[in-house]
C-alpha cells in the first residue's frame, strides 16, 4: 500500500465526492411530496413513499451491495477460493424471497402508515414486548453494519496515501449533514452516481485486468497454485466438507437480507407492491456485478499483490495495475458505495427509535412532525456511535459483531414474515421462539469464536451449517410448542 499521497487519485477522489455531497444536499428538494410537509416522519423518513421503480432499483441494490462487499467479498475469495463465492447463491435465493414476501409487506405498512418492522409486527399483534424485541434486535444488528461501511471507506483512504482519523471522520460528519437535511432522498438521490460508477470500475477491471495479467487462464492458474500451495479449506472448487455450510449460509443470508431495517425501509418507500415485484425481478443484475467483484480475488494472485490485511486487496489491486486517476475514481466509487447503505442505515434505526422506542414509551402524544424531529437526531447519534465504534475498537471486532447481528435479526423472520400468510401464531409465541433463538444463537456464535458457521456431531459424523440458520430453525421450534401449549390465539 502506498505511504505517499498520490496527489492525482486524491483530486479525483475529492471531485466526486464533492459531487455527491452537492447532490446530498439538493436531495431535500427532490421528489417533495404534495399531501406532507417535509417534516413528516413519511417524508423524511421513507421519501414520502414515492419512489418508483428505477428509483427503488437503485436505492435496494445501493444499500443492498455496500462498499464493504466490494472490499470484503473479493477479499473472503483471495483468502479461501470458492468458499468466498457463497454470495453469488445468496443473491440469488433472495429475490424469490423478496417476489413472494415483500409485496404483502409494503400493502400492510402502506394501508396502515407503517414506518418499521416492529410497526408491522404491532399492529398485527398488539404486543409491545414483541414490538420492543423486533425493533431492539433491528438497531443493534445495524449498528456493527454501519461501522463496516466506515471499514470500506477507511480501506481506500489509506490507499490514497492518507493517515490519521481525520479524513474518515470529515466525510462521515458530511454524510451526517446531509442525510439530517434531506433524509432517504439524499442516498436515493446518490445512489444513481454510486452504482453507475461501480458498474463502471468493475466493468473495466474485468476486462482489462485479466488482459494486463494473460487473460482468464493464466488468473485462474495462477490463484489455483497459491491455494494448493497455501493448504487447507481453500481452492477454486468447494471442498465435500463446505457444501452443506455454503448452501445454508447462501440460505439463511438470503432469508435475513430483507429483515435489516434498511432495506426494509427501501421496500417501504416504494411506490407501489407492482414496483417492488419489478426489482424482484431486475435487481439480479447486481448479482452479476457481485460475481465480477468477487474475481477480484482471484486477480490479485496473478498480479503478484501482497498485502498485511485480506481487506486490502481490492485497492492494491487497482494502485499496481492502473493509472492514478482511475485508482482515484475507483476508490472514490468505493467510498460513495459506504456512503449510500450507512445513510438508509442511520435512518432505518433512527425510524425504529422513533416509531418503537421513543413514541410508546416516551411521548405517545408525539405529532408527526416531532417524530421527524426526534428521528433526525438520533440519525446523528447513531453515526456518531458508529464511528465512534470504528476507532476505538479493532476492526475485527466490528465484523464479529456484524457477523452475529445476521444471526439475531434473522430471529425477526417469523414475527415480521409469519402472520401475512396465516395468523395462526400468538404474540407469546413468536416472543419466546424469538428469544430461544437469539439466547441459542449467540452461545453456538460465542462458542465457535464468533464465526458463522457451527459443526453438530451427530454419529460419529461432523455436519457443518450456518448458526443463524440453525437458530431459526429452533425459534420456529419453540415458537410451535408453545403455541400448542398455550394455545394463543392472534388479536384482530
Amino acid at each position: 500500500m502506498p505511504t505517499e499521497i498520490n496527489w492525482t487519485a486524491l483530486g479525483v477522489f475529492i471531485f466526486f465526492f464533492v459531487l455527491v455531497t452537492v447532490l446530498g444536499f439538493g436531495a431535500s428538494r427532490w421528489m417533495g411530496s404534495k399531501q406532507k410537509d417535509g417534516n413528516h416522519l413519511e417524508e423524511w423518513g421513507l421519501g414520502g413513499r414515492n419512489f418508483g421503480a428505477w428509483i427503488t432499483w437503485f436505492l435496494v441494490g445501493g444499500d443492498f451491495y455496500t462498499a464493504y462487499t466490494v472490499i470484503a467479498v473479493p477479499a473472503l475469495v483471495y483468502a479461501v477460493g470458492a468458499y468466498g463465492f457463497f454470495a453469488l447463491p445468496y443473491t440469488i435465493l433472495v429475490y424469490p424471497i423478496v417476489y413472494t414476501i415483500m409485496p404483502k409487506l409494503w400493502h400492510v405498512a402502506q394501508k396502515a402508515g407503517h414506518v418499521t418492522a416492529a410497526d408491522v409486527v404491532f399492529g398485527r399483534y398488539r404486543s409491545r414486548p414483541l414490538e420492543f424485541a423486533i425493533a431492539l434486535t433491528g438497531v443493534v444488528a445495524t449498528m456493527p453494519y454501519i461501522a463496516l461501511q466506515l471499514v470500506g471507506m477507511e480501506v481506500v483512504i489509506k490507499a490514497l496515501g492518507l493517515t490519521g482519523e481525520l479524513p474518515l471522520a470529515a466525510a462521515f460528519v458530511i454524510l451526517a449533514l446531509y442525510t439530517y437535511a434531506a433524509g432517504l432522498r439524499a442516498p436515493a438521490l446518490i445512489a444513481f452516481v454510486k452504482d453507475l460508477m461501480i458498474y463502471i470500475v468493475v466493468l473495466v477491471a474485468v476486462v482489462l485486468v485479466p488482459m494486463k495479467l494473460g487473460g482468464y487462464g493464466a488468473v485462474f492458474s495462477a490463484a489455483g497454485d497459491a491455494f494448493a500451495a497455501k493448504g487447507g479449506a481453500t481452492g477454486l472448487t468447494l471442498k465435500s466438507a463446505q457444501i452443506l455450510p455454503f448452501a445454508t449460509l447462501a440460505l439463511g443470508s438470503a432469508m435475513a437480507a430483507f429483515m435489516y431495517p434498511h432495506t426494509l425501509t427501501g421496500i417501504f418507500a416504494a411506490n407501489s407492491a407492482d414496483t417492488i415485484r419489478k426489482n424482484a425481478v431486475f435487481l439480479p443484475a447486481y448479482t452479476i456485478l457481485l460475481g465480477l467483484i468477487a474475481l477480484l480475488g482471484f486477480m490479485a494472485y496473478a498480479a503478484h499483490i501482497t498485502v498485511a490485511s485480506n481487506n486490502d486487496v481490492v485497492p492494491a489491486l487497482f494502485n499496481a495495475l492502473f493509472p492514478s486517476w482511475f485508482s482515484g475514481f475507483a476508490f472514490a466509487a468505493i467510498a460513495i458505495g459506504a456512503l449510500v447503505p450507512a445513510a438508509v442505515m442511520s435512518i432505518g434505526a433512527a425510524n425504529l427509535f422513533t416509531r418503537n422506542f421513543w413514541k410508546p414509551y416516551v411521548n405517545p402524544a408525539v405529532t408527526p412532525a416531532g417524530e421527524a424531529k426526534v428521528a433526525k437526531l438520533v440519525s446523528l447519534v447513531v453515526k456518531v456511535g458508529a464511528l465512534v465504534f470504528i476507532l476505538f475498537l479493532p476492526t475485527k471486532f466490528a465484523l464479529d459483531l456484524q457477523l452475529l447481528g445476521g444471526v439475531w435479526i434473522l430471529q425477526t423472520f417469523p414475527s415480521v414474515v409469519f402472520g401475512l400468510f396465516f395468523g395462526w401464531f400468538g404474540a407469546r409465541a413468536l416472543l419466546s421462539g424469538w428469544a430461544v433463538g437469539i439466547i441459542a444463537g449467540s452461545l453456538l456464535a460465542f462458542s465457535d469464536g464468533i464465526k458463522p458457521v457451527h459443526t453438530f456431531i451427530i454419529g460419529g459424523d461432523g455436519y457443518t451449517a450456518y448458526t443463524g440458520l440453525t437458530a431459526l430453525l429452533l425459534n420456529i421450534v419453540i415458537a410451535i410448542i408453545v403455541q400448542l401449549v398455550a394455545g394463543e390465539k392472534r388479536k384482530a
